[in-house]
């Protein structure tokens, strides 16, 4: 039996437990999803994978794609079922009139990460796929051509680091927590993947955990800093836009880093979309704009005044990152400033509350508060939950940065109210450091 068909033969008989496990989320517009079967053909995918992705409701025409990319290993494929789904990433594509798609392989446990988190193994090529299909029914065709922000988690960041080597041209800028492309290699197997001189002008970002061998020496994933900093090395000695921004709270789960990972790609894809909708040609990052610090420093410059090896140095897009970053390092927190939007589309029917909201663009949604009355009511979530993985939110925010299911509703049922009263309600969104927006129209029950 070749290896192409041993492989697969694992995952058809690991990946019923998988699909039994877990549903997907409905995709009705304006989410969008296509699947893939697992492949015998050498060279392509022998694992299944869905894509659903999102188009912002009311944009004519996508100037890019944000792509959240899981790691490897069932629980992680799991968490790219929802990233497509996240209110916090939305906010970001919104604004940037983009796509927000999330991957789902479905690798089974103990089968070989490698399969997909290596695109040369046919993912590259389902991913394009994707884009075409979803391109299709979403009636967005420039989904085939539109660049790409990639975001990618382990072996996602792994994928994400590999694109960008493969589609220089392709890439807007890419955010590579706890994983890095394979840029040297003893196995024949896996060859080294070749760096173009394209890449050095893309930004890039290596973000990892202190405890995946910065400070912490020993553990499952103490030798992450070990391939990260080689490449980062390797990277900035040629010139490459690229950072190290280390997470002083965290392993390999994702922590904190959407609030600086998200401000992040945001100032790269203001930099460097195209003005055109569209259109595909990237425009170059400003020089005049970087900042740079010491590797593992918070003590960023601008950097016409660093003194120091600027080769050995991180680079950052401008001020305001810089300045993000250096709190990130710190305390694995960035400040705020900004209450979010208030919340839209109140309706009372029955003692049923339902509303829309869209999220704080550096702070995300940590909750609701409910009035009656112009009275305080409750807080919803009205428990906190011990499934976040950084700052408590209203999505449950988990270990690869996607939320958790079942995905949580804007809905509350108030049970304190008699059947026929009279009252008012409002609803105010509260970011995750707790600053509040400004009240909702209100909605009226009993009339």
């Amino acid at each position: 039996m070749t290896f192409q068909k041993l492989a697969l033969a694992l995952v058809f008989f690991s990946a019923l437990a998988l699909t039994a496990q877990d549903t997907l989320p409905t995709a009705a517009p304006p989410y969008f999803r296509v699947r893939y079967e697992p492949s015998t053909t050498p060279g392509e995918l022998i694992f299944g994978v869905s894509y659903t992705v999102w188009v912002p409701p009311g944009v004519k025409t996508l100037r890019g794609v944000i792509v959240h990319q899981h790691g490897c290993g069932e629980g992680s494929c799991r968490s790219g079922q929802t990233g497509a789904f996240d209110l916090h990433w939305q906010a970001l594509a919104r604004k940037h009139d983009c796509a927000l798609m999330s991957p789902s392989y479905e690798q089974p446990e103990k089968a070989n990460c490698g399969m997909w988190c290596d695109p040369r193994n046919g993912s590259d090529k389902k991913f394009q796929q994707a884009l075409s299909e979803l391109g299709t029914q979403s009636q967005h065709p420039e989904l085939v051509t539109v660049p790409w922000a990639l975001w990618g988690h382990s072996g996602g960041g792994v994928w994400v680091g590999t694109m960008v080597l493969l589609h220089p041209e392709r890439v807007a800028c890419v955010w590579m927590r706890s994983g890095t492309p394979r840029i040297s290699s003893t196995d024949p197997k896996s060859p080294p993947v070749a760096i173009p001189t394209a890449v050095y002008s893309v930004p890039l970002m290596c973000n990892i955990g202190t405890k995946e061998g910065v400070t912490e020496k020993d553990g499952k994933f103490s030798k992450v800093w070990a391939n990260n900093k080689p490449f980062f090395l390797e990277m900035r000695g040629k010139g490459a836009l690229i950072g190290v921004a280390v997470d002083p709270n965290s392993s390999h789960d994702c922590g904190n880093s959407r609030y600086l990972a998200i401000p992040w790609t945001d100032a790269c894809l203001t930099a460097r979309l195209p003005e055109k909708m569209g259109d595909s040609a990237l425009k170059p990052m400003p020089n005049e704009s970087a900042w740079l610090a010491p590797l593992l420093s918070g003590a960023a410059v601008p950097a016409t005044k660093f003194t120091e090896d600027p080769k050995a140095a991180v680079w950052l897009p401008n001020e305001k990152i810089a300045k993000a970053y250096s709190e990130y390092i710190k305390d694995g927190n960035v400040s705020d400033t900004t209450p979010p939007p208030a919340p839209t589309n109140v309706t009372i029917n029955g003692n049923e509350l339902t509303w829309s909201a869209e999220a704080d663009l550096e702070s995300g949604i940590g909750g609701f508060i409910i009035e009656r009355d112009c009275i305080e009511l409750v807080n919803v979530p009205t428990k906190p939950t011990g499934f976040n993985i950084g700052r408590p939110i209203f999505q449950r925010n988990g270990y690869s940065d996607s939320p958790g299911q079942p995905l949580a509703d804007m809905r509350y049922t108030d049970t304190t109210a008699a059947a026929g009263e009279k009252h008012s309600y409002r609803v105010i969104t509260r970011n995750s450091v707790g600053l509040k927006s400004e009240v909702s129209k209100e909605a009226v029950s009993g009339k």
